[in-house]
Order: C-alpha cells, then sequence, then structure tokens
C-alpha cells in the first residue's frame, strides 16, 4: 500500500514573511489598497507554499543589481524632462524682486494690485509676496488655478528667493533680485 504525500500546508512563519511582503508593498505603493485586500485574503487562505509563492511573486525584494538597473533606467528616462526644464527656466522672464518694505505686493487680475497680470488662468487676487526678514515670503490667495514654485503646488507659504521658477496660473516666471551698481 503506497501513501498518499500531500503538499507541505504553509507555516505560521511563512504566512508572516508573505503578509510582511504585502505590507511592505503597500507601504511603498506598488500595491493599490484593492490589491492588498485581495492578495492580503489569498495569504490568510493558502493551503499550499506555492500560493504564498503567487501572491507575492512581483514583491520579492531586488536584488542590488537589478536595484541599480531599475534606478539608472528611471535617471536615464528623466534626463530629458531635466533638459527640457533647464532650457525653459533660462527663457522664462524675470520678475524682480521689489524692495523691502512694510506691504506685500499683491498679485493679480484686479485694478489696483501691485503687480498685474492680465491673463484668464490668474485669479482677480492671486497671490502676495512679502518682504520677511532677509528674505521673501509667497502666499496664495486662494487662487483658482493655484501658484507653484519650483514645480510643486503652493499651499499656504513658503520661502522664496532668487532663481526660484514662480507659476500664477499658467503665467510663469523667474524670480531675480536687484543689481548693486556698485558691487558689480
Amino acid at each position: 500500500m503506497t501513501s498518499l504525500q500531500f503538499p507541505a500546508r504553509p507555516s505560521d512563519a511563512d504566512r508572516e514573511r508573505a503578509l510582511e511582503l504585502l505590507r511592505d508593498g503597500a507601504a511603498q505603493g506598488r500595491l493599490s489598497q484593492d490589491t492588498f485586500l485581495r492578495r492580503l485574503e489569498l495569504v490568510l487562505t493558502a493551503q499550499q507554499n506555492s500560493e504564498l509563492a503567487a501572491a507575492t511573486a512581483d514583491l520579492e525584494s531586488r536584488g542590488r543589481a537589478q536595484g541599480l538597473v531599475l534606478r539608472l533606467v528611471g535617471r536615464i528616462s528623466s534626463f530629458h524632462l531635466r533638459v527640457r526644464r533647464a532650457w525653459r527656466t533660462e527663457r522664462l522672464p524675470k520678475l524682480l524682486l521689489p524692495e523691502p518694505g512694510p506691504f506685500p505686493l499683491l498679485i493679480g487680475r484686479a485694478p489696483g494690485v501691485g503687480l498685474r497680470l492680465n491673463h484668464a488662468t490668474v485669479s482677480r487676487n492671486h497671490a502676495e509676496l512679502r518682504s520677511a526678514g532677509s528674505g521673501w515670503v509667497l502666499r496664495d490667495l486662494g487662487s483658482t488655478n493655484g501658484t507653484c514654485v519650483n514645480g510643486r503646488r503652493l499651499v499656504g507659504e513658503i520661502a522664496v528667493g532668487p532663481g526660484d521658477h514662480i507659476r500664477f496660473g499658467e503665467v510663469d516666471y523667474v524670480l531675480t533680485e536687484r543689481r548693486d551698481p556698485a558691487a558689480g
């Protein structure tokens, strides 16, 4: 009489390892919430180690060489974007920082603002630029199309200075400061 051999059931340690891979994958953004939940159920109900392996195959840690290759490919593929951004930044009009003073520079389409931008994507009262100590602070005033600093949408206020790329709606500038003729 021959004995039947059944595949070994997954141990608690095997399940815990699979759950750890799922948690790490979700934390790194490699799994959507729905995928995480589906795979979590698969791991918890798995009857064989092969089912655990199938649920986590794409989440296994990358080897050093594979990680290096993936980072290199990412940098190469983003190179043209960095070149385009650098080329465009050099060609942007310059926004001269005003003399520091007690009153902020209001920016928008409304008559009477300090810097009037006549563009449909700029709100009537779009943003304000004020001196703060030895620097400048830019604050969005609840504009419809937003204010961006160096490609990131501004929420609240942020310190800015010469060389920063500022975008009001779809109007772009590079901040510059006055040059002292005596210094040059």
